[in-house]
């Protein structure tokens, strides 16, 4: 058996029972060996429909739509992270977090929207729209 910590997010946290907050809930889970992120899901009832971002260790493993880490194995002393689908990215991670290789081999290929804060210079050929 291996034991991981889970927080459930927004909707989510229904799913932890009577650890349930309202807006979150933290769990201490017994899984067997070899368990994957699809036994986590099922053990406690959450559709992957539902399943946002998600974080393992503090990277991020999974986006809504995505399914990228539905096979990672999780160990014993994961914190896992789920966010509902609906939910938004997490505050802490604003200026970007570390990626697991399952969810960049997912990107590769896929357009993405993406922010800075820093201003952006016009690529070359584009016009620059300035404010009236």
């Amino acid at each position: 058996m291996l034991q991981i910590e889970l927080w459930l997010y927004g909707p989510l946290a229904q799913y932890a029972g009577a650890a349930n907050q309202a807006s979150h809930a933290q769990l201490c889970l017994d899984l067997p060996n070899g368990a994957k992120m699809r036994d986590l899901l099922a053990k406690l009832g959450i559709p992957q429909k539902e399943k946002g971002i998600t974080f393992v260790n503090g990277n991020l493993t999974d986006m809504p739509g995505l399914g990228a880490d539905l096979e990672r194995e999780l160990h014993g002393g994961d914190r896992v992270g789920i966010f509902h689908l609906k939910s938004m990215w997490p505050f802490q991670y604003r200026f970007g977090a570390s990626t697991s290789s399952e969810i960049m081999e997912a990107l590769k290929g896929r357009t993405m929207l993406h922010h800075g804060y820093s201003a952006q210079t016009p690529s070359a050929g584009s016009e620059e729209v300035k404010p009236k």
